[in-house]
């Protein structure tokens, strides 16, 4: 999965280009998809920002091998990001996952 790949998968469920994040949450990681977007006046990152941010979070993805993790929880998700609230994936990365959880998730 590409950047691009990553960001037509949110905007073609949710017609907006949402931003993503990884967070961990009490030694947890999750896939997030943010309330903000790149189409609002007031999103702090330019297009070629907001890509490289995305190709870098579709790295890890790839990296952890929990694309399709991810792709599935999306498509089958009725819950669309909203103010204050953000979809949440939680990311299975097995018996390896230790070895990823860094601080500075």
């Amino acid at each position: 999965m590409t950047g691009a790949e990553l960001r037509s998968l949110v905007a073609n469920k949710w017609t907006f280009s949402y931003d993503v994040q990884i967070r961990k949450v009490k030694g947890r990681l999750y896939f997030q998809v943010m309330w903000k977007y790149l189409e609002q006046a007031s999103f702090p990152l330019s297009e070629a920002e907001f890509m490289t941010h995305f190709d870098q979070v579709a790295g890890y993805l790839v990296a952890w091998n929990v694309v399709e993790q991810v792709t599935g929880a999306i498509e089958k998700t009725r819950d669309k990001p909203r103010l204050g609230k953000a979809v949440n994936v939680q990311l299975d990365l097995g018996d390896r996952g230790s070895e990823w959880i860094l601080d500075k998730f």
